[in-house]
C-alpha cells in the first residue's frame, strides 16, 4: 500500500478517514455499546491509507517532520473520532509508536546503521499493513514507564524474551506488534522494545497470557487487556539505552494525537447537543441555560487548547510543556464540558440509547493517557520554576 517516494498526500487520507468515519457515526448507538473491536473497521482504515500515518513520506507515507506533519495527522485522528471515539483511539496510538522512530531520524555512531535498519522495518510493516500498539503501563507504576519492572533477557541469539505484567494494551489482537519497557538483564535502568504479537496465542503457551479483558467505562471497546508476559520474544531498540531521549523527542507528536482524540468527540457531543436542544431552547430554565452556554464555551477552549499545542509543536522549538499544558486544559475543559451537557439533557443520558452518557466516559481518557494525570502535573509544577534554556 505504498506511495511514491515524494509520499502520500494528507488531505486526501483525511477525507478518506473522513468518509469511514461518516459510516460508523451512521451505527453510533451500536458502536457505543460494544465491547470489542472489529477487524473489518481496521481493514478499512487501512484501505483509507490510515497505516501512512506513521510512516515517512521518503517511503511513500505521510510524515515528514513534527512541525510540518503532526497536524495532518491529528486532523485525520480528530475526523476518525467523531465516527467512533474507541477506533480512533486504538488507531492514534499506530502513529504514536511508529513516532518513537519517526521523530528520531539519525542517532550517534555506533548505532546509526543498525537504527536506519531498524526504521527501514518498522516503516516497512507499517506499509504491509501491520497495525502498532502498546501496552507500556504496568500496575503500580503511575504510568511511569521508567518505573518498569518487567525484565528482558538476552536470548542468545540478538533478540530478548520479555517476561513481567502488563495492562493497557490497546488494540489487543487488532495490532501486530506492541511497544513496551522493560529492564535488560544486567542493567540498571529500562529500555525500549517491542513485541511481534501477531497471530499470538493468549493461553500463555507462546509467552503471552491473558489475565484481564478490558471491561472500561470509558472508550469501552478498545480492548485494552491486561497481560502476562512469560519468555515472550522482543525485539529492543537498535538505540539502545537511550530511553529518556526517545521520550523528550517524541512526547509532543504522542501528546498531540491523544487530543486530537478527545477533540473530535467533544465537537461532535457538543454539536449533536446543540441539535438535541434547539427545538426546546425557548423551555430551557435558567440554569440549564448557563450550563449549555459553560458547555459551549469549555468546547470551544477545549479546541483553542488543541490548536494551541499544535501551533507550539509547529514553531520548531521545544513544545513539551506546551503540549502537556494544552492536553491537560483540553482533558479538564472536555470533562466539564460533557458533564454540563448530561446536566442539560437530563436523565435520557443514563439510557445506553442516548450518546451523551458514553461520551462523558469517553472524554474523561485524555487525563489518563501520556502523560497521566500526576506525572502530568509533575511536570508543570517542575518547568514553572525551571528557568528556561538561555
Amino acid at each position: 500500500m505504498g506511495g511514491a517516494s515524494t509520499g502520500a498526500d494528507a488531505s486526501g487520507v483525511r477525507s478518506e478517514v473522513a468518509r469511514v468515519a461518516a459510516g460508523f457515526a451512521a451505527d453510533r448507538s451500536a458502536r457505543q455499546q460494544r465491547r470489542h473491536l472489529e477487524r473489518a473497521d481496521f481493514d478499512e482504515l487501512a484501505r483509507a491509507g490510515f497505516l501512512l500515518t506513521g510512516v515517512p513520506r521518503e517511503q511513500g507515507g505521510l510524515w515528514s517532520s513534527p512541525a510540518e506533519s503532526t497536524r495532518d495527522v491529528c486532523e485525520i485522528l480528530r475526523a476518525l473520532a467523531r465516527g467512533d471515539a474507541s477506533v480512533a483511539l486504538v488507531s492514534s496510538m499506530h502513529p504514536a509508536v511508529l513516532s518513537f522512530w519517526l521523530t528520531t531520524p539519525e542517532v550517534p555512531e555506533p548505532y546509526r546503521t543498525a537504527w536506519a535498519e531498524q526504521r527501514a522495518t518498522v516503516f516497512g510493516a507499517a506499509l504491509d499493513g501491520e497495525w502498532w500498539g502498546t501496552i507500556t503501563s504496568e500496575p503500580g507504576s503511575g504510568g511511569d514507564v521508567t518505573r518498569s519492572k518487567a525484565l528482558a533477557r538476552p536470548d542468545g541469539d540478538g533478540g530478548y524474551l520479555l517476561s513481567g505484567a502488563k495492562h493497557f494494551g490497546s488494540g489487543s489482537g487488532i495490532t501486530s506488534n506492541m511497544l513496551t519497557t522493560a529492564g535488560p538483564e544486567g542493567e540498571e535502568q529500562p529500555d525500549w522494545f517491542y513485541v511481534p504479537v501477531a497471530g499470538v496465542p493468549w493461553d500463555g503457551s507462546a509467552g503471552v497470557e491473558l489475565v484481564g479483558e478490558w471491561d472500561g467505562h470509558g472508550m469501552a471497546a478498545t480492548q485494552s487487556h491486561a497481560m502476562r508476559f512469560d519468555s515472550c520474544p522482543a525485539v529492543r531498540f537498535a538505540w539502545p539505552g537511550h530511553l529518556e531521549e526517545i521520550i523528550a523527542a517524541t512526547a509532543p507528536v504522542v501528546g498531540a494525537l491523544f487530543t486530537a482524540v478527545v477533540t473530535g468527540v467533544v465537537e461532535v457531543a457538543v454539536e449533536s447537543a446543540r441539535a438535541y436542544l434547539e427545538p426546546r431552547a425557548e423551555s430551557l430554565r435558567a440554569y440549564e441555560q448557563v450550563e449549555w452556554a459553560q458547555a459551549e464555551m469549555e468546547g470551544w477552549l477545549a479546541v483553542q487548547a488543541y490548536e494551541g499545542l499544535l501551533r507550539a509543536i509547529e514553531t520548531g522549538a521545544p513544545a513539551r510543556g506546551a503540549v502537556v499544558r494544552g492536553k491537560t486544559a483540553a482533558a479538564q475543559l472536555a470533562e466539564s464540558a460533557l458533564r454540563r451537557i448530561c446536566r442539560v439533557i437530563g436523565g435520557g443520558t443514563f439510557s445506553q440509547r442516548s450518546p451523551f452518557g458514553w461520551w462523558f466516559e469517553d472524554v474523561r481518557a485524555l487525563g489518563f493517557l501520556r502523560p497521566p494525570w500526576g506525572l502530568a502535573f509533575d511536570g508543570l509544577f517542575l518547568e514553572s520554576f525551571t528557568p528556561p534554556p538561555s
